[in-house]
């Protein structure tokens, strides 16, 4: 009998008044445990972005800091300096970024926007912010130029326009280039949109402008008019000038670039087709695609470099896009792996009217960034430092680790760094700007992540940097032309048969386990050494759903028993030789969705294959897709579910130990046959011939589909991170099945079969009422139930190889609402109690005192302080489904603590995590909230309503580890990293890398005496005398509207030149403040000086006046 404390249950209700945990306390125990986590350690907010940005549209790069930035077409931005520093910012319209412009050494970026709105970004914070926006009304944006060293940017508009505006101010100058102006009468049609902007290296009072129907303009500033018309029957795609001038070069939309002599008006100087085939007769060649961009770039000791994009022939039909290179008389051409969106020459001076000397050309790929070295021959490329490969098959799950062995990256680096390409430039990085935060966080991280095309990559993640340490290719063992005969290969054909669909990882031991979205799990051990495996070690299990019209239940339904027998042996990759070989005979028979090789594996140091087990077809069925996964390296034992069942497989003796299907772990003590409210409980089925437990599967199901309405969809989210081949996760086609039962329950069964979805392994309490510690498995299955399953492991050594490991049912703990989605365990003071593990040994060494030791060493570890707590304390177990989330106290087995933590959304991920001051759950919402809850007492200690559900991805990649950390898939190319720490967020700012860093700003190129006697050299101009309200007036309001922006004025008002403005401004203050001092000092001085006087005069006064009678003053 429970007592009911009132008292408890009104201290919940004060709490949380939207879900009191109800508390329950059994007879003997007092659950005590002092909660050290409050709600103020608890902070939400993003860390750090990495990855390639998704659908990237423009890109600039400023030369003196040496900083890239991409921009999006979500309105992203992302700036990257020396590896490891990099920065995110975003748009708030969303609207694409179409053009770029650094302040060159300012610590500033203009950006210009789809929807027609500029905007100027302050890098001298380490998070950069908007200073001012600025939104044209009337006319839509579609090219920006802005002079180096000018704080006048050009704005082409698609009326073919020109306006300015001042980049310190943000406001419109009302000087104006009209386009009616620009051409007067040199075409009778409109020219079109400005589709490109530059003043004249030389001349800085001479504006280039080139119209999109062919038509370029040479603009004179100060007379406000044209002084040349350049005209050519081919749009024009891009312009660029020599650095002397006098001659400038055109792309055109058929594939020709013309180069132009600035006072010939006529026609072009010289006409090049880079990819055209000359005919013989002398005509114009064919025409080829357009040249979207084109570089000119001179040297001071050669032949100038022409770098163009684009512009190859038609019948190139399939060719991949290209980057020519045109130096002298060589043209090379560059093929890339995906579509060019832009490319930057990176020069070494800055200024546009010295020679260029290119040195690398900077690639921006729709999914890769490609930086080209063309100081060496043939042009190699620079290896990237960026953690830009994420996405280079794409990401099916993910797993964090924070907090891990500190021997586990350097292990992972050393056999990583033997797996890098060749042939990469021996040059340095050349965007090499910004300097590394100075944070203090130095706990070791570690993300993998799972890929379409079978790869699993282990990243890098201490210090919110990603490196990426390790890639494995878990496609390797399988033979990748499945033959014509084999059964299946027709209808369970699907473009990534070898996709990781989940892993589990035990960095202790360095164990590896992944499943695969073919039904099958590979277990990984880690080696330094190099290994040659002659056969790969096969176990084939077949798991099936329900038994088929068959005489007994214990018939040849499934491989093993509920108990393991000797018939259970493993089966190598020879032919299956089951207990049971009546399958053999029936259609599909033990068919394999993937053949493992026979050929000898040579298996390079890091992951090697240990063993390979795969679900069979079975009577003409694919295996459904494996939906939860667990091993323990103490135990040598993996466990994997699906929606039939669950298998245990010891893989120190390469068997299968246990295989039952998800009814026969409740044995009689099944829930769902006890439902008063199941009209089918009684039920017969019409067919006659199918065993009595079959009907289990069903009388639960009116039941279900009443109360979880999100079940059909959460399994899809949670059970299956690919399409599975051959059949929907939750397809079921039993042919004797449908046979014996109504289309109707058919429909309903598809959508109620109770899948296994977690595990858990621990040492613990198996039974109520235990006074001893025993290993065992806990199982939750997508209908909210956990169950006990006790271990009896052979001892360690020599019997362990021997020895069965004896695996009892002892019956059902607990039942939430929704699938049970984490378990985990607490001591009696509140601590977490890690699974057993066993520490990492060299797998491939042979020697007999080496043997000895390893042997000594693989005793299982049981980490936990529960091998040293007395039998009479208790544990806690922690349990979280979708819906709500129970603490049952050990070996009691009463719910002490229980918390809903969402009536009308479900749960997505839920972890228990270690924080610096104690232990919590932390959840992920479908409705986009992120909430932590204390433990034992389930409090809600923070709800943050962070991100709404947008795609599948985020809740496929969606993972919490410990000390606060967290990461998900923001875009398929991205990794977002995000925070729910107090300590992290206010360390934050230390840890950022510095965009920005003080940097002389090089020299101007010497004019040379006869240049500036004979005036050859650059002509400046005064641009503010030119565009200033006083000169050119005001632009009009309706125009543009001008939007200060958060960042603050303040930030650029200093933002003069590099060190020298940094040293000044300092000066200026430290004079300022000295000066504000010292006029304090004097006045004070003053002040007390007249004080003294004026109690002198008092005091005086008072001596004169004290004798005097009234009427003698």
């Amino acid at each position: 009998m429970k007592k009911f404390n009132i008292r408890k249950v009104l201290d919940g209700l004060k709490e949380v008044s939207s879900s009191a945990p109800s508390v329950q306390v059994g007879p003997q125990e007092n659950h005590l445990i002092q909660e050290t986590l409050q709600s103020e350690h608890f902070q939400l907010c993003k860390t750090v972005r990495h990855g390639f940005p998704y659908q990237p549209s423009s890109m600039a790069f400023d030369p003196v800091q040496k900083i890239l930035a991409i921009g999006t077409q979500s309105g992203a931005l992302r700036l990257f300096g020396r590896p490891g520093v990099e920065c995110y910012c975003q748009h708030e319209s969303g609207a694409a970024v179409i053009q770029l412009q650094f302040l060159i050494n300012e610590g500033a970026l203009v950006s210009a926007l789809a929807d027609d709105s500029v905007h100027l970004w302050n890098l001298r914070q380490k998070r950069p912010a908007i200073l001012h926006s600025l939104k044209f009304n009337r006319e839509r944006i579609t090219f920006c130029h802005l002079p180096f060293q000018s704080k006048w940017l050009y704005i082409g508009t698609e009326r073919g326009n020109i306006h300015i505006v001042n980049v310190e101010s943000f406001m419109l100058s009302g000087y104006v280039i009209m386009w009616n102006k620009a051409i007067e009468l040199s075409s009778k049609a409109h020219p079109g949109p400005v589709v490109h902007i530059s003043d004249n290296p030389m001349d800085e009072g001479k504006l280039i402008i080139g119209f999109e129907s062919g038509i370029v303009v040479l603009w004179d500033l100060k007379s406000k008019k044209a002084d040349y018309r350049y005209t050519y029957d081919e749009a024009i795609h891009s312009v660029a000038w020599h650095h002397e001038g006098k001659q400038f070069i055109c792309s055109h939309s058929d594939g020709t670039l013309t180069i132009w002599n600035i006072r010939g008006q006529g026609k072009p100087m010289q006409t090049i087709t880079p990819h055209g085939k000359q005919p013989k007769d002398g005509k114009k060649p064919e025409p080829c695609k357009p040249i979207l961009k084109v570089e000119y770039k001179t040297t001071r000791n050669g032949e100038p470099f022409i770098i163009l994009s684009g512009g190859l022939s038609y019948d190139t039909v399939g060719r991949r896009p290209c980057l020519t290179v045109m130096h002298g008389k060589s043209t090379a051409v560059l093929e890339m792996d995906y579509p060019i969106v832009d490319f930057l020459t990176l020069c070494e001076t800055p200024y546009p009217n010295d020679f260029q000397e290119p040195y690398a050309v900077v690639v921006l790929l729709e999914k890769d960034l490609v930086v080209i070295d063309l100081a060496q021959n043939g042009y190699p490329i620079f290896e990237n430092p960026y953690p830009l490969t994420i996405h280079e098959s794409p990401v099916t799950c993910c797993e964090y680790f924070a907090d891990c062995p500190v021997d586990l990256i350097p292990a992972l680096y050393s056999v990583g760094s033997r797996q890098k390409r060749q042939g990469y430039s021996k040059k340095e990085w050349p965007i090499s700007g910004g300097n590394w935060g100075q944070g203090t966080q130095s706990y070791p991280e570690i993300i993998i992540t799972g890929h379409a095309d079978g790869t699993v990559k282990f990243w890098d993640a201490s210090a919110i940097m990603l490196q990426v340490l390790y890639k494995l290719k878990t496609a390797k063992i399988f033979d990748r032309n499945r033959s014509k005969e084999d059964k299946g290969s027709t209808e369970a054909s699907d473009d990534d048969p070898f996709a990781i669909q989940i892993m589990a990882w035990c960095p202790e031991s360095r164990m590896l386990c992944v499943a695969g979205v073919s039904a099958n799990v590979i277990i990984y051990r880690f080696s330094k050494l190099e290994v040659t495996t002659e056969v790969v070690q096969l176990l084939e299990v077949r798991m099936q759903y329900e038994l088929n019209d068959i005489e007994s239940p214990d018939g040849g339904g499934e491989q093993t028993s509920a108990l393991p027998t000797p018939g259970a042996s493993p089966q190598t990759s020879g032919p299956p030789s089951h207990p049971s070989t009546s399958s053999n005979n029936s259609d599909g028979g033990n068919m394999p969705c993937l053949k493992v090789r026979s050929a000898p594996l040579k298996q390079s140091p890091g992951y090697q294959v240990d063993l390979v087990v795969q679900l069979v077809w079975v009577s003409g069925e694919p295996p459904q897709p494996i939906t939860s996964l667990a091993l323990n390296s103490s135990y040598g034992l993996l466990v994997f579910g699906n929606s039939s069942g669950l298998a245990v497989v010891d893989y120190v003796q390469k068997t299968v130990v246990l295989n039952l299907g998800t009814v026969e772990l409740y044995g009689s003590n099944d829930p769902y046959q006890r439902q008063p409210r199941s009209p089918r409980k009684t039920r017969q089925p019409s067919g006659g011939g199918t065993p009595v437990w079959c009907l289990c599967c069903l009388s639960f199901m009116p039941l279900l589909c009443g109360c979880f309405t999100s079940l059909c969809f959460v399994l899809t989210v949670l059970l299956s991170v690919c399409p599975p081949r051959g059949a929907n996760p939750l397809d079921h086609r039993d042919n004797s099945f449908s046979r014996s039962r109504s289309s109707s329950v058919t429909s309903i069964d598809k959508e109620a079969r109770e899948a296994i979805s977690s595990f858990h392994f621990c040492e613990t309490f198996a039974r109520k009422g235990d006074s001893t510690l025993t290993p065992c498995l806990y199982v939750g299955t997508s209908l909210g139930t956990v169950l006990v399953l006790a271990l009896t492991l052979p001892p360690a050594g020599e019997q362990r190889q021997l020895q069965p490991v004896l695996i009892s049912p002892t019956g059902m703990l607990a039942r939430l609402k929704g699938s049970i989605l984490r378990m985990a365990f607490l001591d009696s003071t509140g601590s977490q109690l890690p699974p057993a593990y066993e520490p990492w040994y060299e797998p491939n060494v042979s020697a007999d005192g080496e043997e000895r030791e390893k042997v000594r060493k693989r005793r299982p570890v049981s980490v936990s302080p529960s091998s040293s707590q007395d039998l009479s304390e208790s544990q806690y177990a922690v349990v979280c489904s979708e819906k709500q989330a129970k603490v049952i106290s050990l070996p009691s087995q009463t719910c002490i603590y229980k918390h809903s933590i969402t009536e009308t959304s479900f749960i997505l991920r839920a972890d228990v995590v270690q924080m610096s001051q104690g232990v919590c759950v932390a959840c992920f919402c479908a409705n986009g909230h992120i909430m932590t809850l204390s433990v034992p007492g389930l409090r809600p200690l923070m709800d943050v309503n962070y991100l709404p559900l947008t795609d599948m991805r985020i809740a496929r990649t969606f993972c919490f580890t410990n000390l606060g950390q967290a990461m998900y898939l923001c875009s398929p190319t991205e990794v977002q990293r995000i925070t729910y720490s107090q300590d992290t967020c206010e360390n934050l700012q230390e840890m950022l890398g510095e965009l920005f860093t003080p940097v002389e700003t090089p020299e101007a190129p010497n004019r040379g005496f006869f240049k500036g006697l004979f005036g050859g050299g650059a002509q400046s101009l005064d641009r503010e005398e030119l565009f200033g309200e006083v000169t050119a007036g005001r632009a009009s309001r309706s125009l543009a509207q001008h939007i200060p922006g958060p960042g603050g004025i303040e930030g650029m008002k200093g933002a003069a030149s590099g060190v020298v403005g940094d040293l000044a401004r300092a000066r200026i203050a430290l004079d300022e403040r000295g000066q504000k001092l010292g006029e304090l000092e004097e006045r004070t001085a003053a002040m007390m000086a007249s004080a003294d006087s004026f109690s002198k005069h008092a005091h005086e006064m008072m001596l004169k006046c004290k004798d005097k009678k009234w009427y003698q003053f």
